[in-house]
């Protein structure tokens, strides 16, 4: 039998070691390239993803969950996730998922509205949405704080965008016609509208904030006056009708225009947020200032029916104040209901006279006790307050303060505030006075009395015409007749050419005049014996004195 080598007993040593390969399916590398994928976009929407804000507004009107977009612009920077009632079911909270690129959107002062089809003082907008449908519309705020809740406007905000001009704030009585929109006017040029308005704190006037764009907001200087444009203004003068008018938009919204006096040296530039005081009309605004005003009282005993508040104070024809009261009162002694009259001046308006005035008198206009020394020194002088009138077809009146050197005398209070200034009675009423006077002293004429003797002496002329008639004047006229014949008889003798001819027959010519005149006086006055008293009247017939006689 023959041995192998390797039939011997083994040798130690070491033993085989297998390895094995990991190996993967190419089945596993699609579904793991896909869940990588997935987390990436997962991570990239999450980095992309921008914050979530709530707008609160008083209605769900236009808005719709996943749908309703917000722009900026007219660039859309989130839509609406969710809309729903709020905890006291008051109003509607909307969530909005911003983008990325609109996280400065949560500043605390960013504004956020509806935006719909409108038609308000600032025109019409929001006609887009006609066909687009509801959109909210977004404004960036400029506060460094960060919000997450936000209370919707109900209107769109004027001025959006961080558009670049100034702000500036109008004190006046009453708001008006104007309203938020309405537009300001420069030269007729609007440049600006009005953006909010609110009462002042104690509720005696209104604060009207106007925004005026760049670069017109330079026009609007330290000493601009703004005044109300709305609606028409018109004045009845010498030279007819003047109507004056900003434009057809301020009849219909209102309107506030300004502008600097033509003189105005050294003028600057208003700065942000400068209050100016907003007057009535453009007259009252461009005239000088009024100075200090001064409150004076009137005490009237007779109507004043036509006075009303602001009818105009006149200074010798210069007016400088006007009326602010008109109340009826009760004099208990004299039983009567007597006027005062509330008014207030300006003596600043009355120019030359009131500089030269204080130089003259070195009179302070701050010091009002000195004032009303110097307002008894006037009426000592004769200084009167009257009530006059300024239109004769519409029965208004106003005061009138002028010097009347033969007034009666009173006594001035000079600690009476505010003081007090004697009156007289209207010029109609003075009128009134004399015609009554007249009247009265007619009423006491003996009118009956006068009557009866006129006619009875108008009995005894006719009486006494008809005897001259029917006797006296019949033997005038033969007497005339006599004496014409006897003259004649004594030219015949008298030779032509004598001078004792001619005399005679000019005494002859006379004599006939003188039957003709006789006879139509006597038809004159029997027709008229009346104008004997009262003189020939207008309507009678001329008399005709080369009339031939009668035969």
């Amino acid at each position: 039998m023959t041995l192998k080598a390797t039939d011997g007993p083994k040798l130690p040593g070491k033993a085989p070691i297998k390895t094995r390969r990991f190996s993967v399916s190419l089945v596993w590398i699609v579904p793991i390239v896909a869940v990588l994928v997935g987390i990436s976009l997962v991570v990239h929407s999450l980095m992309q993803e921008g914050p979530t804000i709530t707008l609160n507004f008083k209605t769900g009107s236009g808005l719709t969950a996943n749908k309703t977009v917000v722009k900026y612009r007219n660039v859309v920077i989130g839509t609406v996730s969710d809309v729903e009632l709020s905890d006291d079911q008051k109003s509607v909270n909307a969530t909005i998922k911003l983008v990325k690129q609109a996280e400065s959107f949560t500043r605390e002062d960013s504004q956020f509205w509806v935006v719909r089809p409108r038609i308000g003082a600032g025109g019409v907008s929001g006609i887009d949405t006609l066909l687009s449908g509801d959109y909210i519309g977004a404004d960036i705020g400029q506060s460094s704080a960060r919000a997450k809740n936000f209370t919707g406007l109900e209107n769109p905000p004027p001025i959006t965008y961080g558009e670049p001009g100034k702000r500036f704030t109008l004190r006046t009585q009453n708001l008006g016609s104007v309203d938020i929109g309405s537009p300001v006017y420069y030269r007729k040029i609007p440049v600006g509208q009005v953006v909010a308005y609110a009462l002042d704190a104690d509720g005696k006037g209104v604060n009207i904030e106007v925004f005026i764009h760049a670069p017109n907001d330079a026009y609007v200087t330290e000493n601009t006056r703004f005044w109300n444009a709305s609606g028409i203004d018109v004045n009845v003068g010498a030279n007819g009708f003047a109507v004056k008018t900003e434009s057809l938009s301020s009849l219909l919204v209102g309107g506030i225009a300004f502008r600097a006096p033509e003189y105005s040296p050294n003028d600057q530039p208003a700065g942000e947020e400068k209050a100016f005081d907003l007057f009535e009309d453009q007259q009252t605004a461009l005239a000088p200032p009024s100075g200090k005003a001064q409150y004076l009282s009137l005490r009237f005993d007779q109507s004043l029916r036509g006075l009303k508040v602001d009818a105009p104070v006149e200074f010798l024809g210069i007016e400088f104040g006007k009326v602010v009261s008109v109340n009826l009162d009760f004099d208990v002694k004299k039983r009567s209901f007597p006027v005062n009259v509330g008014i207030v001046i300006y003596p600043q308006r009355l120019g030359q006279a009131h500089l030269k005035m204080l130089e003259a008198l070195k009179h302070d206009p701050n010091d009002e006790a000195a004032g009303i020394k110097l307002i008894g020194t006037f009426i000592e002088n004769g200084l009167r307050a009257q009530a006059r009138s300024g239109n004769l077809l519409t029965g208004q009146l106003y005061i009138a303060l002028d010097f009347y050197p033969k007034a009666e005398k009173v006594v001035f209070d000079s600690t009476a505030r505010p003081a007090t200034i004697p009156t007289i009675p209207g010029s109609l009423e003075q009128l009134q006075e004399k015609l009554e006077s007249m009247v009265n002293k007619i009423n006491q004429l003996p009118i009956e009395r006068i009557a009866g003797n006129l006619d009875s002496n108008l009995v005894e002329l006719r009486k006494g015409l008809t005897q001259f008639n029917a006797k006296t004047l019949p033997g005038v006229q033969t007497t005339l007749a006599d004496v014409s014949k006897t003259l004649q008889s004594a030219s015949s003798t008298l030779a032509e050419d004598s001078p004792q001819r001619e005399q005679l027959t000019q005494t002859l010519d006379e004599l006939g005049r003188m039957s003709r005149s006789l006879r139509e006086l006597s038809d004159y006055l029997g027709r008229y014996p009346e104008s004997l008293l009262r003189g020939r009247p207008d309507n009678a017939p001329p008399m005709d004195l080369k009339a031939p006689p009668r035969n």
